[in-house]
């Protein structure tokens, strides 16, 4: 559990670098990166969500 909660913070920092990078230069390449990242973190709290609860019945 540890290992994917380290996975999604190092997905939100590189989202939030290229979200920043969009927003303030106007840099379409890093919207790309952004919405990819945004899908892959969505994939992770998902998955994170589903261990929780395993955890939680234990």
């Amino acid at each position: 559990m540890k290992e994917l909660i380290t996975k999604i913070q190092e997905s939100y920092q590189a989202f939030v670098k290229d979200a920043n990078l969009q927003v303030e230069n106007g840099n379409k390449a890093a919207g790309v990166r952004a919405r990819k990242a945004s899908l892959e973190i969505e994939k992770m709290m998902k998955e994170f969500r589903r261990v929780s609860l395993e955890n939680a019945k234990k």
